[in-house]
Order: C-alpha cells, then structure tokens, then sequence
C-alpha cells in the first residue's frame, strides 16, 4: 500500500524520532537520518523528532535495564545538540541530493539545481523541520494523559510488544514509566498526523512495536473524535550490525559519535575504513548513496586478484564522512590520514596536527629537551621506546620517521627548524607507533 502512495506520486511527510540519551548522535543513528535525507530528496517533507519528553521516560526496545535517568538540563542540552546536527546533515543533504531521471537518488558536491525536489521548498535550511515532543507533552496532566490517551490503549497488546515481554521475563523487570513509553511515542505519531500531515513513521527494526501503537492510536482516536483516520504506515529499517551480529558503531572506546565536537572527523573516517571485507558492502548499500550498480561492481572487484586492498573501504569511509561532516571535514580527514603515513610527501602544519592531536599519542617536553638534542634521547624521553639501542636499531632499519621524513643518521639531532611552527614535532618508530610532541 505505501509503495502504492509514493508511485502515486502522493507527498507523504515522513518522520524518525531521536531521544536525547546522550549530547550527540552516533553511527546508529545515521540510518535513520539517511531515511529522512532519502525521503525529501524524493519529494516526502522529513521530520526529525527530539523526544524531550520521551527522553525523561526512556525507550526499553532493546534494553536489559532501565537507561540512568538525565537531569532535565542535561535533557535540553543533548536536544539543543544533537539538533544542530540534525539540522546540519539533513540541511546539506536537502541542497546535494537530487533524483536522475533513471529516478536515482544521487549525492552531489555541488548543491543541487532548482528544479530538484530537494530544493524546490528556498534554502536548505527551510526545509529541515526539526520538533521536541515535550512542546506537546509539556502542558500535558498525567489525568489528561490517562483520559484522552490511555482508555484507548489495551494492556494485552502492551504487553504483547516485543520489548515489553523481553523485560517482562528479564532479572530487572520494567518499570511502570517504561512500560508507558510506548504509548508516548504512539501519541506522537497522532500529534504529528494531526499538526504536520505526518502519514510515514520510520525506525529502527526495534521500534515496531512503538510505531504500530502510534497507527493504533490514530485510528482509535480520530474516530472517537468524529473524524476519518487518514492512512498511515510505518517503515522500519534493519538496526546497524557487523557479520558477527554486534552493534556497528561502537568501538571499544564507546559510540562512534556523528558530533565533531566528540569525534574529529579523522577518527570517523578511520573507523569506517577499518571495517572488514566481511562487512563493508552491506555497508556501502546502508549507509551511502552510491548506485547499487556502483557498488555490484566494487564487489566483483573484490574477487580479482588485482583488487587493491581496502579500495572499497575507502569508497565507504569517504561517503560516509562526506555525508556526516561535509567536504570540509572529509578533506580534514584526508589530510590528517596522510599526515600520519610515515614516508607522506605531505607537507604537515601545525592545524593539521592539532586535528588529530585527540587520535594519537601525545607528549609535551620542554624546548630545552628539544632543540638541540638528538633525536635518539627524545624518543626516550618522549616514551616511545625504552632504551637508546631500541631506537638506534629501528633507525638503521628504516623504521624511524621524523615529520614523516625517514631518518638515516643515528645521531641526528633536532633543530629548531624541525619544530612545525615553533611548537609542534611528529616522530614515529615503525608504522603504528606514533607521537606528537609540543613544546612547553
């Protein structure tokens, strides 16, 4: 039926929800986000919906336990964050996407032209709804929420729902406001129907249950109230997981978040050039724009003998970083990927390495250690190796770079010039052990 719609060329506004669990989106989210973006570049109005009302309860689909309960100013300020990432992404989509007349939907590095439907609405940023469920939760009384919303709800089928009954049977139990969340988020579905002509719910493969309480509720209560319950669907998309069947955006330093400001887009992009061949093309058909031709082809090539490792990997990490962090951000990560390479022809500045200052090791000695010294004693000092034999070993292997300029004389020594701009020195032994060093 909704294929039906949209062949229809019926404009059906879509939505996806975001709780405020943390201050910034993670690469769980992304799909999610890419929906939306797809949705408008097809001519569907996307919503983006923070639940800053729905945060304060708490999602128990897919949970073991309660989620810790935020504070309500730790509450808005993850919403006031994760919006302007919402509002950036989708924004830069909603002026790079366009359909080809093959009715392809294709991601531009140049804005798209007028006559596309991404563009059609004025600026990208007008056509980046972004809404807080407390705005309609807030003046809500828990006697109004029970009257207008809860008599229509039936508790059989609420414990029906898988996340309910997978709690149900847990050590931990659920609480009772976790139990009511799904009748939060159904009742979202009815608001935004009403408000916004909202007809699409989409989400994660967990939210089913959510989101058919929501279809439930439009019917029950729109036709209590006299009127006739306009036809809604809900769309639901696989969660995010490796071949191994484990969460894909988790690392074991925590999320990979979508936020710069928590993830410098080096990192992001380092993530998603490190997924396995095992996974990669599933991902490139998840979480990329890339024609399924495009990506057919990659994988062939992955088959040759004359396929060039991590080829499709890197497809990946650049769409993807693109995408999250715009062109800017995927040059920053480009360039900081090259700085890092031993050997890099790549001349290195100081803002280049204080981008990626968070993503390797590093140390501060004062210039007096520095200048002047050689550079056997500062990779001492510095930690990298243990001993000056380790060092004047690696050195006449080949393996000691300075700048990313290979060294050869055991007893080279620093000078001022090698310091980038006076503060900063990049020194590596072998390919993985790296070291920024500042000055005092």
């Amino acid at each position: 039926m909704l294929q039906l719609y949209a062949a229809a060329d019926t404009c059906l506004p879509i939505y996806v929800g975001f709780d405020p669990t943390a201050d910034s989106l993670h690469l769980g989210n992304l799909l999610g986000i890419i929906v939306l973006a797809w949705a408008g570049a097809c001519g569907h109005p996307p919503i983006a919906l923070c639940g800053g009302a729905t945060g304060r309860v708490g999602d128990p689909s897919g949970r073991s336990s309660e989620r810790p309960v935020l504070s309500e100013a730790e509450i808005q300020r993850n919403i006031d964050a994760i919006a302007g990432t919402l509002r950036t992404i989708l924004g830069r989509a909603a002026s790079q996407l366009s359909v080809t007349s093959d009715g392809n939907v294709q991601y531009s590095t140049a804005p798209a032209s007028s006559s596309s439907s991404s563009s059609s609405s004025g600026d990208a940023a007008d056509q980046v709804t972004v809404l807080n469920n407390l705005d309609w939760f807030g003046s809500m009384s828990f006697l109004g929420f029970l009257r207008d919303i809860g008599k229509y709800a039936r508790v059989g089928q609420m414990l029906a729902k898988e996340s309910v009954r997978s709690r149900m049977e847990s050590e931990s139990g659920i609480s009772f406001t976790e139990f009511t969340y799904q009748l939060l988020q159904g009742y979202d579905f009815v608001h935004l129907a009403r408000e916004h002509g909202v007809r699409v719910q989409a989400g994660g493969s967990d939210q089913w249950g959510n989101i058919t309480a929501g279809t439930d509720l439009i019917r029950k209560l729109m036709a209590a109230e006299g009127q006739e319950p306009p036809q809604c669907f809900g769309l639901t998309f696989p969660l995010l997981v490796d071949s191994e069947g484990r969460k894909f955006g988790k690392s074991t330093g925590g999320a990979v978040w979508l936020s710069e400001a928590k993830l410098s887009p080096y990192k992001f992009y380092q993530y998603l050039f490190q997924v396995t061949d095992a996974d990669v093309i599933k991902f490139l058909r998840m979480l990329t724009f890339l024609p399924l031709e495009e990506i057919a082809d990659l994988e062939a090539a992955m088959g040759q003998p004359d396929y060039v490792p991590n080829t499709a990997q890197k497809r990946l990490a650049e769409a993807v970083t693109r995408f999250v962090h715009g062109e800017e951000g995927l040059a920053q990560a480009l360039k900081a990927t090259e700085a890092l390479r031993p050997g890099a022809a790549t001349a290195l500045d100081a803002a280049t390495l204080e981008a990626i200052a968070g993503d390797a090791p590093s140390c501060s000695l004062p210039a007096g250690q520095l200048v002047g010294a050689t550079l056997i004693d500062v990779m001492v000092a510095a930690g990298m190796l243990k001993s000056k034999g380790e060092v004047r070993r690696l050195i006449k292997g080949g393996g000691v770079y300075m700048n990313n300029a290979k060294v050869t004389e055991e007893l080279a020594v620093v000078s001022g010039e090698d310091l980038i701009e006076g503060r900063l020195l990049l020194l590596a032994a072998g390919k993985k052990n790296k070291m920024l060093v500042r000055v005092e």
